[in-house]
């Protein structure tokens, strides 16, 4: 099948990331004399290259960092969240520039790279306010004359390890809120997006220079392969490392962070499904899972993966559903009308296809899937009719297929989607309020994210981004998630003259 293109813009790939690099302050040095060669997705040519650091240099950076943060835990909370203001101010400037560096680097459409791009900004508001709101608590004491309180102090140096799929928000969730909480960021972003990164740090550097007393090395950039994130996992002086990736990568980083007890915050693998039930409003129902289902090429961690539909509207809203997987148009990202864009490799292209295979020996019936001619690696996205729930629709395959399969009753069709060893994103179609309710109790949806009439991607930075299960349990953005970033401290204060203790002990001299 040929690819068939509204007409892309005149510029080649590796012409538009320079000229967006220049615009965004990127020291030419840092793209341009490197060992690492960085791709583009839209046709596969090298647009850049850049420097590993060694491990040296990551002892290094991790050094400057914990010298920045015995200084920057001294600075108020509210102080801290002017920086991460004008680092707002900074990303609405360069919001057009460092959009379409997502569309260039990680292949997004250009609304979704402008909107991840608007989802850095809204953490920088958030975690502005947020900066005058680190509360602790005052708790009953028993003892009179005595005062009982929490407290909470920054923690210390933050490694963030981001994925191609959100190369900046993913890292903004975190440095917002730990710049705010007193803590300093080294940042390993995936190897296969490092340009956005660089564009980010210039951004940070022009918000720190505004800002004028900020210690330096707040924020670094470290890029590299797996090496460079063992020895983040592996430094004492990083307290935290927030690791977005696959499964896979959340079971090496794991041990290594418990063996010298840190902190693990991971965001995981999400293979996550929604249910359609008899009420379901039909054409709210078709757009939220056909946004869900193939948005960004199937490659968000909260796409629509596997659908389960009651019988009794199967043969009905599935075929309207093929039709909308036929309607969408497929191919350069910065193309007018375009809604898919490619994916992000060719070894993304050969898991698909070996998905589709096996779906296929398991009964499956697919609707689409073909790999088409370009310079990229670009697919019609998948529509998968199985005839239960097999081995292939528990594993996550990160490109645009969605499983379908029927259900009788709704018991079956929850405890069907609670079966993946994932637990990151759910939802339900219904308009029955029992069903709504069942579905977001206890009984209902194992996972971190719960959505009613929406698809499960889109969250919004307001609420506790993330999952359970195989999805690692970690939270990021919004809700009380700042606290991880955190330590907590009780402080018992007698302003007494006695000295009267707890649980009716007796000491007497």
């Amino acid at each position: 099948m040929t690819l068939t293109l509204k007409p892309a813009p005149a510029q080649d790939a590796a012409a538009d990331v320079a000229a967006t690099l220049e615009r965004l302050g990127v020291d030419r040095a840092l793209w341009t004399a490197g060992d690492r060669m960085v791709a583009s997705p839209i046709t596969g040519e090298t647009v850049a290259q850049v420097r590993d650091v060694s491990l040296a240099e990551v002892h290094d950076a991790v050094g400057r960092a914990q010298e920045a943060f015995l200084a920057w835990r001294q600075v108020p909370a509210p102080r801290r969240g002017e920086l991460v203001r004008l680092l707002g101010e900074e990303l609405r400037v360069a919001k057009a520039d460092l959009g379409r560096l997502v569309t260039l680097e990680a292949g997004k459409v250009v609304s979704e790279g402008l909107g991840e791009v608007q989802e850095m900004i809204d953490i920088c508001d958030y975690a502005v306010g947020l900066s005058r709101q680190l509360f602790g608590l005052t708790i009953a004491t028993e003892r009179p004359d005595h005062r009982m309180m929490e407290t909470w102090h920054p923690l210390g140096v933050v490694g963030v390890i981001t994925a191609f799929n959100f190369p900046v928000a993913v890292w903004s969730w975190n440095a917002a809120l730990a710049l705010v909480c007193g803590d300093p960021v080294v940042w390993k972003p995936s190897e296969k997006t490092p340009l956005t990164a660089l564009a980010v740090q210039a951004a940070f550097a022009r918000a720190a220079a505004r800002f004028g007393d900020a210690p330096p090395a707040l924020s670094q950039v470290l890029i590299g392969g797996r090496a460079v994130g063992e020895a983040l996992a592996d430094d004492p002086r990083l307290p935290l490392v927030s690791a977005t990736g696959s499964t896979a990568m959340g079971r090496a980083v794991a041990p290594r962070l418990a063996k010298r007890f840190a902190r693990a915050l991971l965001e995981l693998g999400g293979n996550n499904a929604a249910i359609v039930t008899p009420t379901a409003d039909p054409d709210l129902t078709l757009r939220g899972v056909a946004f869900a289902a193939m948005g960004t090429a199937g490659q968000r961690c909260t796409t629509l993966r596997r659908l389960f539909v009651h019988e009794s509207l199967y043969e009905t809203f599935v075929p309207r559903l093929k039709t909308a997987y036929d309607s969408v148009t497929v191919g350069d990202p910065r193309a007018e009308g375009v809604l898919i864009g490619p994916l992000i490799d060719a070894a993304a292209g050969e898991a698909m296809a070996r998905a589709l295979e096996e779906a296929s020996l398991q009964g499956g019936r697919t609707h689409g899937g073909q790999r088409l001619e370009g310079p990229g690696v670009y697919v019609r996205p998948a529509l998968v009719e199985m005839p239960e729930q097999g081995a292939i629709m528990l594993r996550e395959t990160f490109a645009p297929i969605l499983y379908v399969t029927r259900y009788r009753d709704l018991a079956e069709a929850i405890a069907a989607q609670n079966a993946a060893p994932q637990g990151l994103s759910s939802s339900i179609f219904t308009n029955d309020l029992r069903e709504a309710e069942w579905f977001i109790s206890p009984a209902g949806s194992d996972c971190g994210i719960a959505n009613v009439n929406i698809g499960p991607s889109g969250a919004e930075i307001g609420g506790a981004f993330g999952g359970e299960k195989e999805t690692g349990g970690g939270r990021e953005a919004g809700s009380d998630s700042w606290k991880t970033y955190m330590r907590r401290t009780t402080n018992t204060v007698n302003y007494g003259a006695t000295l009267p203790l707890a649980q009716g002990v007796r000491f007497d001299l």
